[in-house]
This record gives structure tokens, C-alpha cells and sequence, in this order.
């Protein structure tokens, strides 16, 4: 990595860490039930949020309610609206239970009045139990071995998509070709793979970790329904939209680490797609199970 790639990887992640440092807004009653925070969106083409990142900043605000000891271990979002990156958003927090073991927080994600995203988040104390996991797949190049995300697009054949890219704090490495070139996707290729970590140091804090994962886990959760069809993002009239997204933590995480993401769909109709993943830690550890439903749609081009 070239020192001036080096030094933009360091100012994304800084910009990530700028958008999960919430303000607690002042006039939070320190008896009520809903506690409120506001926080600022980074930088994107198209001029709306990227779903990923009010994930995360979910996760931080609802985390800010708890104990730092009881972490998050899984969360249920829906995507109501587009959000506009000029416009802050308003966090409301409302303190569901708090029990012995586990919290439960409702998150609302809301710009000039309206929500944009509606979340369900369960935290829980760390403790001993039963364990099992899936196992990584096998057999797949190292990340090292794989074209980065952006070898894949030409600054002149994709320059918003490209541009975009460039900003986000994670480094993306795709297994398989990936669907923002030209053509039509292979259509043996089902399920698709990518390793992926944050594109420079990011700290131990496991709230902010937790929800760096969250905001990763929305990239490219669509894409297998698209594989399936044999679409790619160049396909005319394609039209995606994310619905809900729905998250379980299974250990916790490093996210300036290598982690593999595998995705599949098990299921498409109705104008709409569900996408499955799993992260895995290098090691093989099963950190994180993600599943999310979208609108796909191919409008007919006249």
C-alpha cells in the first residue's frame, strides 16, 4: 500500500470512528424510559445513508444505555425510509428490560421528524453454556491471493461506485468475480465469498467493534439473489432496495482483522430477495450470522 492509499485507509476509519461518536442530547430526562442521541453521516455519492451505518450507530446508542460489560448479541432492523447524508439523525433509545442476564433496547432512527430505520436490539452479560458452531469453508484463496474490490471497477466505467469505495473504511476482497463488471454473472455461482477487515487499525473497544461488524455486515448481502438470476449491478432497470436486517453476534470481534464473509440466498419472490451470510474470524471462528431481505426488482428498460 502506497503512503498516500496508507494515509486515506487511516482517515476513513477515523471518519468511521467520527459517525459512531453519538452526542447524547441534552435534554434526556435521567428518569425517562428513552434516552436521545444525534450523529452525522459520512459521505456517499448518491447523497443517501448507507444503511450499514445507522445499523451501527444503533448499536452505539443503545449500547450507551447499558453496562460496557453487557454486550449486544443480536438486533432486528427495519429500513423505513432513504436517509439523507446533509441531515443529521436523531437517535431515540427506549429501555425495554433490563434483567439479570440480558437487556432489551428499541432503537429509532429518525431525520426531520420521521424514521428512517425501527431496530429491536438484545444485550447480554458475558457467560458459560453449550457451544457449537458451522464451519469455514475450505479450500479458498487467502486474502492476499484475491483482487481488492476496486481492481474490479474502472475509475471511468463506474466513477460514483468507485468513489464510494475509496471512502469506505473497510478493505473488500472478493473470492469469485465480482458483479459490478460487465456481462452477466456466472451462473454456477451461487453463493460468493469475500474477506474483508477495516482498512487500518481500529482499536479493542468491543461496542465500537461490535458495531463496525454491524455496519460491514450490509455490504453486498443482496448480491447472491442477483448471482442466481444472472444479474450483475450493471443489469438495466435493476432496482435493490434493503428491507430489514437482522444480526446475531457469536463472539466478539476485531474488525481490523481478516474476516471471511460467506453469502448465499435461500429464497426469492414477490419483487423481494433474502440474503444469508456468515463472518468467520481467519481461525475458522463463526463470529457473526446475518440475514436480510431486499426489494429486487428489474424494471423493463424501453
Amino acid at each position: 500500500m502506497t503512503d498516500e492509499a496508507s494515509s486515506e485507509a487511516e482517515a476513513n476509519v477515523a471518519r468511521l470512528h467520527e459517525i459512531l461518536d453519538l452526542r447524547r442530547l441534552e435534554f434526556t430526562a435521567a428518569s425517562s424510559e428513552t434516552d436521545f442521541f444525534i450523529g452525522h453521516s459520512q459521505y456517499k455519492p448518491d447523497g443517501r445513508v448507507f444503511g450499514g451505518q445507522v445499523l451501527a450507530q444503533c448499536v452505539v446508542a443503545a449500547a450507551a444505555t447499558l453496562p460496557s460489560d453487557r454486550l449486544i448479541h443480536s438486533l432486528h432492523g427495519y429500513f423505513l425510509r432513504a436517509g439523507d447524508v446533509s441531515e443529521p439523525i436523531e437517535f431515540g433509545v427506549e429501555r425495554l428490560r433490563d434483567g439479570r442476564s440480558f437487556s432489551a433496547r428499541r432503537v429509532h432512527a429518525y431525520q426531520k421528524g420521521a424514521p428512517i430505520l425501527s431496530l429491536s436490539a438484545s444485550f447480554q452479560d458475558d457467560q458459560p453454556g453449550l457451544s457449537h458452531a458451522e464451519q469455514m469453508p475450505t479450500g479458498l484463496p487467502a486474502p492476499a491471493d484475491c483482487p481488492e474490490l476496486l481492481d474490479y471497477i474502472g475509475d471511468e466505467d463506474s466513477p460514483v461506485v468507485s468513489d464510494w469505495l475509496r471512502k469506505r473504511p473497510f478493505e473488500v476482497r472478493p473470492v469469485e468475480p465480482s458483479l459490478h463488471t460487465s456481462g452477466v454473472s456466472d451462473p454456477s455461482i451461487t453463493e460468493q465469498h469475500s474477506w474483508f477487515r477495516a482498512s487500518s487499525t481500529f482499536g479493542d473497544d468491543p461496542v465500537l467493534n461490535a458495531a463496525a461488524l454491524a455496519y460491514a455486515s450490509d455490504f453486498n448481502l443482496l448480491e447472491p439473489v442477483l448471482r442466481h438470476h444472472e444479474l450483475t449491478w450493471r443489469t438495466p432497470g435493476l432496482r435493490v432496495a434493503s428491507l430489514d436486517h437482522a444480526m446475531w453476534w457469536h463472539h466478539r470481534v476485531r474488525v481490523d482483522d481478516w474476516m471471511l464473509y460467506v453469502q448465499e440466498s435461500p429464497a426469492a419472490q414477490g419483487g423481494r430477495g433474502l440474503g444469508y451470510g456468515r463472518i468467520f474470524a481467519q481461525d475458522g471462528t463463526l463470529l457473526a450470522t446475518v440475514a436480510q431481505e431486499g426489494m429486487v426488482r428489474v424494471k423493463e428498460v424501453q
